[in-house]
C-alpha cells in the first residue's frame, strides 16, 4: 500500500521550503522504494527552488543521498530490499547508441521511476534530479540505486550522488589527470574540492587552488591542494604559470559556470592542455575566445556530465577508498542537520559557511 512519509517541498518560485506529507506509491516495475538516511543540502536544490531548473512545481527536493532500499518492483535485479545504496540521477539504460558503443557513462537515454510521489490531495510532485531524497522514503527507478559497503557512513558516501562525484570524476574521468601532473581548480565550493581530492588521488604532483575566499582555500589544502592563489588578489592566470614552471597547468578544472573563470582556466593551461568545464552556467552566460588561441594552443576543451561517471564501477572504488582513509568523504560534512532545517541550511550555503550541510533522517524524527 502507498505510505505517507515527511518530505521537504518547494512549492513556489522563490517561496521558503515546507515540510509536508508526501505519498510514497508501492514500486511498480523496473523501481525500487528507498528509505532515506542522510541526503546533502546541493546547489542544485536551490536552484530548483528559485526556478532556474524548470518551472515544473512543487518541486521534492534533495538528491544526494544514500539509505537502504525498502521494497522492489517487478522484474528488479539490481538491487534487493535491504540492500544499502547511494542514489544516482543517471541511471544507465544499455540500449541507446552511446551504451551500445561502450560508453554508458554517456548514456542518452538515463531514466527516472515511472509513478510519481504525490502530496495528500493528489498533486504531482517533481523530485529534483529525479530523485527527491529530503524525504523518509522516496521512489526511484532501481538502475538509479548502486549497492556500496554497508559500514560507510551514510551522511558522508550519500555526497557521491552528486556534487563529490561530479568533481571527482571531473579529474579523473573527464580530464584524464594522472602521475606527475599538474592540476588548476578554479572555485573550491564541494565540487571544485573533490576535484582536487581526486586529482591528490590520481598522483598529480602540483595542484593549484582557485577561489576568491580564503576559508576555502584553507579547506581546499586539506583536499589535496599544493598551492592556493586568491584570485580576488591576484591575476589567477599568472599566478597557475608561475606555479608550474612558466607553462600553465596540464590539467584546469573549472568549477564556478562563469565566462571569466573559463577564460581563465582556458589561458592557464599547458599548451595541448585540458580545460574541463564541470561548473554549471546559466542559459544567459556566453564566452568568446580568438579562434587562433583555441587552434594555436592545442589540446581538449572539454565538459564533464556527472564526471563522467559510471555509478556501479565509480561509487563502489570511492567508497573502498574512502573505507581505506585514502579519500576524506567526511572532510565534506559541515554539519548534519534535520529536514525542517533545509532552509537554514540554503542560507549557510549561500554565504559561503559550509561544503556540505546534510539532512539526516534518523535526527529529523524519522
Amino acid at each position: 500500500m502507498p505510505q505517507t512519509v515527511k518530505g521537504v517541498i518547494a512549492r513556489s518560485k522563490g517561496a521558503d521550503v515546507e515540510l509536508v506529507d508526501v505519498v510514497v506509491p508501492d514500486p511498480g516495475p523496473g523501481e525500487a522504494v528507498v528509505a532515506v538516511q542522510a541526503c546533502g543540502v546541493c546547489h542544485t536544490d536551490l536552484h530548483y527552488r528559485e526556478g532556474g531548473i524548470n518551472d515544473e512545481f512543487p518541486f521534492l527536493l534533495g538528491h544526494e543521498a544514500a539509505g537502504v532500499v525498502e521494497a522492489v518492483g517487478e522484474g528488479v535485479t539490481e538491487v534487493a530490499p535491504g540492500d544499502f545504496v547511494v542514489l544516482n540521477w543517471r541511471a544507465v539504460c544499455g540500449l541507446c547508441r552511446a551504451c551500445l558503443k561502450g560508453r554508458p557513462w554517456y548514456c542518452f537515454a538515463t531514466h527516472n521511476a515511472t509513478q510519481k510521489m504525490t502530496l495528500t490531495d493528489g498533486t504531482e510532485l517533481t523530485p529534483a534530479l529525479g530523485i527527491g531524497a529530503f524525504v523518509e522514503k522516496t521512489l526511484v527507478a532501481a538502475g538509479q540505486c548502486t549497492r556500496v559497503d554497508p559500514d560507510a557512513d551514510a551522511a558522508a558516501v550519500g555526497l557521491l550522488g552528486c556534487g563529490v562525484m561530479a568533481g571527482f570524476g571531473a579529474a579523473v574521468n573527464t580530464g584524464g589527470v594522472g602521475r606527475g601532473d599538474s592540476v588548476a581548480v578554479i572555485g573550491c565550493g564541494g565540487v571544485g574540492n573533490a576535484a582536487i581530492a581526486g586529482a591528490n588521488v590520481a598522483g598529480a604532483t602540483t595542484i593549484v587552488a582557485v577561489d576568491v575566499d580564503d576559508r576555502k582555500l584553507e579547506q581546499a589544502r586539506r583536499f589535496g591542494a599544493t598551492h592556493t592563489v586568491n584570485s580576488a588578489q591576484q591575476d589567477p592566470v599568472e599566478a597557475i604559470r608561475e606555479l608550474t614552471g612558466g607553462h600553465g597547468a596540464d590539467v584546469v578544472v573549472e568549477a564556478v559556470g562563469r565566462p571569466e573563470t573559463y577564460e581563465q582556466a582556458f589561458y592557464a593551461r599547458d599548451l595541448a592542455g585540458t580545460v574541463v568545464l564541470v561548473g554549471v552556467p546559466t542559459p544567459d552566460k556566453q564566452v568568446t575566445l580568438p579562434m587562433i588561441d583555441v587552434f594555436g594552443r592545442g589540446g581538449s576543451l572539454k565538459s564533464s556530465w556527472y564526471g563522467d561517471c559510471l555509478p556501479s564501477r565509480d561509487f563502489p572504488m570511492l567508497v573502498d577508498l574512502y573505507r581505506q582513509g585514502r579519500f576524506d568523504l567526511d572532510a565534506f560534512v559541515s554539519e548534519r542537520v534535520g529536514l525542517g532545517d533545509v532552509e537554514a541550511a540554503f542560507a549557510k550555503m549561500e554565504k559561503g559557511e559550509v561544503l556540505r550541510s546534510v539532512v539526516v533522517l534518523e535526527e529529523a524524527g524519522a
